[in-house]
């Protein structure tokens, strides 16, 4: 039994590191013909030329192809952002309401339906972003004599934060509601309202499971693809007008692995590349959660003390 643990635990880890690899080493021939430090920093993204190379068009040396991958990752950040600022005070204000105010049969009515959000396909979270949220977006602006693109980032990331809140208010109300009752009681005899419990002591109890579903939310906003290529377009742009067209590091990805190129082309290797950056990221957001996390839990325990 204890080796069947052992090899269960071992393979998530060899598929991290099998996943890591695979990127690496792709990423590795991409940075052998295009620069890393304009890949980095270039602000230009247009690989046409470098489709037109590998299918041996005569015309392809006219231009040569650029891959500045700032405007994509700002796209990505840009979104992931504005559905952070929507999902996180929804999905936390709904889960103290939901274990802290709401009565039993009212909790087990409403939670459901708060989870029913997760399971909605990111298809058709596209479709009521391209067709309802993008409209009335364009239609509110107009009246103000601001024009706004049918694509653009504010539908996204509207649409994006109200698919994320369920992640949000469900992980944190389960939390939540595992906080020992004493530790209320105790602050009740100490002269506390039920407002100043949830401040001071429901939830610092609580924060290290908040940290972790708001870095799973944002995980989530991270990859999503479906949702920002029918509501915020295919180019990246690199501004931060959120009623303009932009693009995230998934859908560069998926663009760049589906054609008829070769897959030694740079444009189908630029898709490792991002996606290592990307995993770069999202290791830096998760040793930064974790830091926080231990540093919560010493200051907590200092102050408790």
């Amino acid at each position: 039994m204890k080796g069947m643990l052992l090899f269960a635990s071992l393979v998530s880890v060899m598929t991290t590191f099998g996943i890591l690899l695979s990127i690496i080493f792709e990423a590795l021939h991409f940075f052998q013909t295009q620069s890393v430090s304009y890949f980095l920093f270039g602000t230009e993204w247009s690989p046409d030329t470098a489709f037109l190379e590998g299918a041996g068009r005569s015309d392809a040396g006219s231009a040569q192809a650029k891959f500045g991958a700032v405007p994509i990752f700002a796209g990505t950040f840009y979104i992931t952002m504005m559905a952070m600022i929507l999902a996180v005070p929804v999905g936390l204000m709904s889960a103290i309401f939901m274990s802290e105010y709401a009565t039993p049969k009212l909790r087990s009515q409403v939670k459901p339906f708060l989870e029913i959000l997760a399971g909605i396909p990111t298809v058709v979270y596209g479709f009521f972003a391209a067709l309802t949220i993008a409209p009335a977006i364009v239609k509110f602006f107009a009246l103000f004599g601001i024009e706004a693109q049918y694509q653009n980032a504010l539908s996204c990331g509207i649409i994006m934060g109200v698919m994320i809140i369920p992640f949000i208010s469900s992980l944190s109300d389960d939390v939540i509601s595992s906080v020992p009752q004493n530790m209320r009681n105790g602050a009740y005899a100490l002269g506390m309202n039920k407002a100043e419990t949830i401040r001071f002591v429901v939830l610092p109890s609580a924060m290290p499971g908040i940290i972790a579903s708001i870095l799973l939310a944002v995980s989530r906003a991270l990859g999503e693809t479906m949702i920002v290529v029918m509501a915020a377009g295919l180019r990246p742009n690199l501004t931060w007008n959120p009623l303009e067209d932009m693009t995230t590091v998934t859908v560069k990805i998926v663009e760049s692995l589906t054609g008829d190129q070769e897959f030694n082309n740079p444009l189908t290797l630029s898709a490792f590349a991002l996606g290592f950056v990307l995993f770069v990221v999202t290791l830096v957001i998760n040793i930064i959660s974790v830091n926080t996390i231990r540093s919560f839990h010493r200051k907590y325990k200092v102050s408790t003390l």
